[in-house]
This record gives structure tokens, C-alpha cells and sequence, in this order.
């Protein structure tokens, strides 16, 4: 087995032609969906232009090459029946090589949400980083790796139906503040009528807002002693001004009633 160019130890760092088939894949590449259309597109490119930014591996121990920045190129030059790449070969170790793919794609934003999460969390659980450790090599807070990960916590239908309908992070984020039997509706409701990031919060904040309950008016001792004297100040009221009229007040079957009769010619 050989390859076209075998590099030497003086030679990291350089570009070299390296053939494709030795090119192995990054195991922790984070991005996991290709646009055939793109790929097609940029074959094409290729076969017009070449390949006009070299892809980036580090050598393996077996005199192969790991990619660590580059896939989509790298793709669209095996589509375009090309044999070898320029690459920049570079002495980084599988972890550093795992950070700086990462990066490539996050700084691109070529990633979904779920991609950045699930790059994020391969991270966490191959090297055994902790959120703060892994923050600092990304250049994030610390807050921002704790939620992106947290989004990993929606189930693969949620997750399908944020990705189709183009969902931003805000808004898959705002998905996991409703009970999990509640979510693909809500989703299907947000891309539905054309939520945007203000418009989903709002309408995710309705969703959760207890519908108030009528609360059954308590009547306490003192209010009702209230209610009856101002009765009987309003008859004295009247008595006072002249108006003339009969009263009788009786107790009965547990009720206190009040019958008040006025002659009609006064009223």
C-alpha cells in the first residue's frame, strides 16, 4: 500500500497531495446531513477550478490520514472522480482534531442545532471533558454549551419535525419548557402559521398559562353583619327623610327576611 505523496515529519504543516482513499473520516465529525444538490454543485466547481481551499488531516499511526476539516470538499471530490486532495497535514491529536472540527462547522454555522449538541455531547462523553472545560476550548460560556445540550433532551420525532420545518435553536428551546406529550403539536402549530422567535415564545408562554379558576366567594361573619346594618341604615335613612313605608324583619327556616312595602303614590 502507498500513497501518492507520503509526507515527512519536516513537512507538517504544508500541502500535499494525498490520495483520497487514505483519507479516513473524522470519527467526531459533528455535521451528519449533506445536501446532494450542494454536493453536486460543487463537484462541478471542482472540475472547472480545482479544489481552491485544501482540506485539513492530521497523519494516523498507520500512515493514513484523519480529516479534520474539509468533508463537504472532500465528498465533492470523490463525486468529481478526483484520485488525491491538496490537504494541510497537521500534528494534532484525535482530541484536538475532534475541537477543531467542531469549530470549523460551528463557525461556519454549517451545523443544525441538534448537530452542534450531539458533536458537543460526543465530545463530553469520548474525552470525558466537563461543560466548563469544553466551553473554554470552544470559545462559549459556559451557560451556552449547558443549553445547547439541553435540546438533546426532545425526542427523535420533535427533533425530525424542528429540522424540516427550520426551526432556529431559540425555538427548539422554547419546545422543551412544554410536557413532552405536548410538543409535536406545539411544533407543527409554530411552523403552521409561521412563528417567528418572538411569535413562538409568546405562543409556547399561552400554552402554560393556567387558565384561571373562578375562585367561589367566601362570605365571613363580619361581612355579613355589614350588609345588614347598612340595610337598616338605609331604612333609618328613610325615615328620617320622610318616606313613608312599613318594615317587618323575621327569622325563618334558618333565613332572616326583610320585607320593606312603600306606597306606590311615593315612589
Amino acid at each position: 500500500m502507498s500513497v501518492i505523496f507520503k509526507a515527512k515529519e519536516k513537512q507538517t504543516g504544508r500541502i500535499a497531495e494525498i490520495n483520497i482513499e487514505y483519507i479516513l473520516p473524522n470519527p467526531c465529525q459533528p455535521r451528519k446531513i449533506f445536501s446532494d444538490s450542494e454536493l453536486v454543485g460543487l463537484a462541478q466547481s471542482i472540475k472547472e477550478n480545482g479544489i481552491l481551499q485544501p482540506v485539513t488531516v492530521r497523519k494516523t499511526e498507520d500512515n493514513k490520514y484523519e480529516l479534520i476539516a474539509g468533508e463537504r470538499r472532500l465528498r465533492a471530490a470523490k463525486l468529481a472522480g478526483l484520485e488525491k486532495v491538496p490537504a494541510i497535514i497537521t500534528d494534532k491529536t484525535l482530541e484536538e482534531s475532534a475541537v477543531l472540527a467542531i469549530l470549523e462547522n460551528i463557525q461556519r454555522s454549517d451545523l443544525n442545532c441538534f448537530e452542534q449538541a450531539g458533536a458537543l455531547a460526543r465530545l463530553i462523553e469520548y474525552y470525558g471533558f466537563t461543560q466548563e472545560q469544553l466551553a473554554a476550548r470552544l470559545g462559549m460560556a459556559q451557560s451556552t454549551v449547558a443549553n445547547k445540550l439541553r435540546i438533546l433532551k426532545l425526542s427523535d420525532n420533535v427533533r425530525k419535525k424542528a429540522i424540516e420545518y427550520n426551526f432556529n435553536e431559540r425555538q427548539v428551546r422554547a419546545l422543551l419548557k412544554l410536557p413532552e406529550q405536548m410538543r409535536e403539536k406545539a411544533a407543527d402549530e409554530i411552523h403552521k402559521t409561521g412563528l417567528n422567535v418572538t411569535q413562538t415564545d409568546e405562543y409556547i408562554a399561552r400554552i402554560l398559562e393556567p387558565k384561571k379558576k373562578k375562585k367561589k366567594q367566601i362570605w365571613l361573619f363580619k361581612e355579613k353583619r355589614l350588609y345588614i346594618n347598612n340595610i337598616n341604615k338605609t331604612l333609618e335613612t328613610m325615615k328620617k327623610s320622610g318616606v313613608p313605608f312599613d318594615s317587618t324583619q323575621k327569622i325563618e327556616n334558618g333565613y332572616l327576611e326583610y320585607v320593606i312595602r312603600i306606597p306606590q303614590d311615593n315612589i
